[in-house]
């Protein structure tokens, strides 16, 4: 363990908060960098990296700690980055998503769907204005939720909600049809 790590534990020990604001200086930004190749914006890495100093405070880890204090911090961050991953997970809606893009793609190519095809393309304008907005950039543009997000100046959970509620439009109006396409 380094002699600044040791001092940093020693701190952190005997309570005196100013360890955590050295640990903090000394490491936010590299975990930073180093959590954001897991995520889609450098906000979400920072709260993962935050969420781990927290942790670190108030659970007391640090009282029976051996070891290098950075590999530590990189492990950690490395883990709850995964754990925030499988639990944005159940937010995610790829597999609608090609779903979409095969029913509009595949099977929409074939004559005898033509008229469903109009039907769906009614009922996508017959959506709200920015679910419509959402929906056909990523449909029909391709575009992802983060390019969607700086373009229509709103979140990334947004685009999510407002793709998931024109989906779920589509779906309860067009149930059949996509019965009959997945047949």
């Amino acid at each position: 363990m380094e002699i600044q790590e040791q001092h940093i534990i020693d701190k952190l020990r005997s309570g005196d908060e100013s360890g955590l604001r050295l640990l903090f200086d000394l490491y936010y930004s590299p975990l930073s960098v180093f959590a954001f190749k897991y995520f889609d914006s450098f906000e979400k890495a920072e709260d993962v990296v935050q969420e781990v100093f927290i942790d670190l405070w108030e659970m007391k880890r640090f009282k029976n700690f051996t070891g290098s204090v950075k590999s530590y911090l990189f492990t950690a961050v490395k883990n709850n980055s995964l754990k925030q991953i499988q639990k944005d997970k159940r937010f995610r809606f790829e597999d609608i998503e090609n779903l979409s893009y095969k029913i509009i793609e595949d099977k929409f190519e074939s004559q005898e769907l033509e008229a469903r095809k109009e039907r769906l393309y009614k009922e996508i304008e017959l959506l709200p204005l920015q679910s419509k907005k959402v929906f056909e950039a990523i449909v029909f543009e391709r575009l992802k939720y983060a390019d969607i997000a700086v373009e229509l100046n709103i979140s990334v959970n947004t685009v999510k909600t407002h793709y998931s509620r024109a989906l779920k439009h589509l779906r309860s109006s067009m149930d059949i049809l996509i019965m009959i396409m997945l047949a």
